[in-house]
């Protein structure tokens, strides 16, 4: 992966930032090479977290290369508490799919199937898009609209 891509994910966690909606607490962004996390709440990132992220092709078509994955995580040690964390999102599948459309699939992780998932692939990204930031941030900030007042209210 390029170097750019860490100023890139930066920025990205930046506009989300300034762009997410309030009364959720307080929101978190940590920016790396391969992606940004978001999540609300304590310092340390939480197990239920919003990413975007590129991940191995391998992962999803046993291609070579990188695919940019977006969306909801449920990481928790445990499956069981992921599948619980899933089964109450779909549960609301309805509600979110108003805002999300049909580009999400919801299942186990790419790459680590304890793990739990809401995303969606971008198979074709173009890296020296100008606008790339903001499409991601966007997109990342639809997550949060759709899935987090489903959260807050458990």
């Amino acid at each position: 992966m390029a170097d750019f891509e860490i100023s890139l994910f930066s920025e990205v966690g930046d506009l989300v930032r300034s762009m997410s909606p309030e009364g959720y607490g307080e929101l978190r962004t940590r920016s790396g090479r391969g992606g940004v996390k978001v999540w609300f709440g304590p310092q340390k990132p939480t197990r239920e977290h919003y990413e975007a992220q590129f991940i191995p092709r391998r992962h999803v078509d046993g291609g070579d290369g990188w695919i940019l994955e977006i969306g909801f995580h449920a990481e928790h040690s445990k499956e069981p508490e992921n599948e619980a964390v899933l089964k109450r999102l779909l549960a609301q599948k309805k509600v979110w799919k108003k805002t999300l459309g049909k580009e999400p699939v919801a299942g186990e992780f790419l790459g680590r199937d304890s793990w739990r998932r809401i995303s969606e692939l971008w198979p074709d990204t173009d890296r020296d898009d100008e606008d790339l930031a903001f499409e991601i941030a966007s997109r990342v900030v639809d997550y949060i609209d759709a899935i987090e007042p489903i959260r807050a209210g458990d």
